[in-house]
Formats: C-alpha cells, structure tokens, sequence
C-alpha cells in the first residue's frame, strides 16, 4: 500500500527525579548529601533511510514515545538516562508542524537525522544544595517533561523525470518498458491508483547513466477541484528536473483536439504550484501505431509553435522509445551536471541547454521516432 500523508503524535522522555539522601557509612563522619542526579529523558530522532519506501508504517501506528529518564539514587549514584528513539522515513519526506504548519525539515539525502523532540532534563539531587551554611540540605529537584508535538509528514518521490497526461495515454505501458517496474496495465481510465517508481537505465557499461521516472495517476479537467483522482499525488513531480507529457494522438481517446490536452493538463499543473508548468518538458506522442495523421499533424504543428521538443512513440510496437529514452537521459544528465556546479540556478530550458557530447553511446541510427528540433 502506497501511503505518502500521515500525522503521528510523539512525546519524548522525562527527566528523572534527583533523589535526597544523606551520607550513612562507618568510618565517615558527618557524611553530608548525597542524593544523585536523574536521568535525562530520551530524545524523538527521525533519521532518513532507503529501507522504506512509503509511510504506512506511521499511518496505522501514529504515536511514538521515548523512554523516561530514571530517578537519581544514594551514594551519589546518578539515574541512566532514557533511550532515543528513532523514526525512520523515506528519503524525500517533508516534515512539518501539524498546529502550525511550519516547515520543520526536508529529507533529501540519505541518513539525515535532526531531534524532534527533546528529552526531559533530570532533576538534581540534595548534593548540589550543600552550602557552608546549609550542609543538610533537604531540597531536591523533579525531572523536567519531555517535549510532545504533532507531525504532519509528506512524501514527495525524489524523480528525475515525471510522467503526466490524461488517464489512459499510455504512461504506466511506457514505464514498463524503459524499466522494470511492473504497474498495472489495463484498457480502461484510471488503472493507475498510486504512484509508480522505475529505475532507467542508458549505455552500456562502463558508460550507463541511470535515472529514475515517476508515472503518476492520470489527471482531467477539474483535477484541482477534486474531479477523479485530483491532485494529491502532483507533489511527487514537484522534484523532477523535466516533465514528459504523453499525449493520445489515436482516435481511441474520444478527444478530437491533442493541443487541448496539454492545455487542460498545464492548467491543472499551474492550479496546483505555478511554477510545475515552467519546468522544461518533453512532448510525446503515443500510440504511434495507430495514430489519426490530422491529430499527429495538428500536434507537431503546436508543438513548432511553442518551441517543444515531440517525439512519436509506440510502446506496444517499441517505434521511438529508445530515442525517448535518451533524450530524457541526456537532460537529466545536464540538469545534474547545473546543479552541482550552479546549485541555487534553475536548469535552463531543454531548447536553450547548452549542446554536449554524451558520456554515453547514442541511439543506433534506425531507431525510431520523430525528428527534434
């Protein structure tokens, strides 16, 4: 079960008691205080890793406790300390302040750890009350509480690219081809109920370049105003450096004008975060193997005029998918490359990235697809 919005409840530990006692041995006269100390609460950690994927495990067990400091004893013998707790959470998670909203944190890197909530201090024991003038102190000190605060956590998958278009465009067909990810494929809208993750790999060895794709549910018109899926699973292509847009050029799609899916699709995008239609995208034309030439040609026409990269593609005959393949791979490769060197920039658009030559092999010449710009 893909699970990517949970809240969970946590409370950390509290603080032992410092204890009052005074000095009682044989041979020690006038012994004097010797309450210890408590121990300190444990703290709440959350820590990312790569050993979960989604977080079911906080929607069906949403509150999490540390352990409580314990109570200092005599002879000046302190309390140990209670243990940490440690959440773990997809890498890609956000963290956030349920009653305030505040952004607490974002996971991106593997084996990020920050405290949520911090352990209660321990209280002192009658021996830090001993003064020249006060040498039986009676007084002690109650461990402090531990910190409880309610978590709101977002997991937005870490993709390179996305993959959006109207429900049955052929998106889940496409991801099973380029990877081995095996999502449920079926001649009916809405096959896609949650997210799909598919590792890609380009070139031959030792010149490969891998990359991960998002084939998200499909969105319609009204998306944003809750209309089939809606837009719950759009934050998931929040971090992809290019959006591809599959768009049904076939008479199977019901829909008379292709140009007015990537309108309505785009306009579901911007309703959602304004700046999703800004990322560079891949036009694609699929169903290449029965496509409808006035819908191709409009569509080819559109894309000239808004200066979009369009490949024409089949992922039941395989007619142009390893030129998509490398044309997505050889974006993400520049976007990477932008990043490390410029981290705060944005990548540039897709028709104005500098030309390179690949650090992997090209497509053999009679692969198919269209022609890009």
């Amino acid at each position: 079960m893909f699970i990517d919005e949970a809240r969970i409840r946590v409370k950390a530990g509290d603080g032992g008691n410092g204890c009052m006692a005074f000095r009682r041995e044989k041979f020690v006269p006038k012994g004097g205080p010797s309450g210890g100390d408590g121990g300190h609460g444990g703290d709440i950690v959350m820590r990312s890793s790569l050993s979960h994927n989604t977080l079911i495990h906080f929607r069906f067990n949403p509150e999490h406790k540390s352990e409580r400091g314990e109570h200092g004893l005599g002879s000046n013998m302190s309390g140990a300390s209670g243990e940490h707790t440690v959440l773990k959470v997809p890498v890609g998670t956000v963290l956030y302040d349920d009653e305030t909203g505040e952004l607490i944190h974002d996971f991106t890197r593997v084996d990020e750890e920050i405290v949520i909530c911090k352990g209660g201090r321990g209280g002192r024991g009658n021996q830090h009350f001993a003064t020249s003038t006060h040498q039986a102190p009676r007084e002690h000190e109650l461990g402090r509480p531990g910190e409880a605060r309610n978590f709101r956590l977002e997991l937005r998958l870490l993709a390179d690219a996305g993959l959006v278009g109207y429900p049955n465009v052929g998106k889940s067909t496409l991801i099973s081809r380029i990877s081995a990810a095996k999502p449920k494929i079926a001649n009916y809208p809405f096959t896609t109920l949650e997210p799909n993750l598919g590792v890609v790999q380009v070139g031959d060895f030792p010149h490969t370049l891998s990359f991960t794709i998002a084939d998200l549910p499909g969105l319609i018109e009204g998306a944003s105003e809750g209309h089939g899926l809606g837009i719950q699973f759009l934050r998931h292509i929040e971090r992809t450096s290019v959006l591809v847009h599959l768009i049904d050029v076939s008479d199977g799609s019901g829909r008379e004008d292709p140009t007015e899916d990537y309108k309505v699709i785009t306009a579901e995008l911007k309703s959602f975060d304004p700046e999703l239609p800004k990322k560079p995208t891949l036009l694609v034309a699929t169903k290449a193997d029965v496509a409808n030439p006035d819908k191709l040609k409009k569509l080819t026409t559109f894309a000239k005029r808004k200066k979009l990269p369009l490949y024409l593609i089949s992922a039941v005959s395989g007619e142009g998918i390893e030129k998509l393949k490398f044309a997505i791979a050889d974006f993400v490769a520049k976007h990477r490359t932008v990043n490390l060197t410029h981290p705060d920039k944005p990548a540039p658009a897709i028709e104005k990235a500098p030309k390179r030559k690949p650090n992997y092999p090209p497509p053999a010449p009679n692969s198919a697809g269209s022609k890009t710009k």
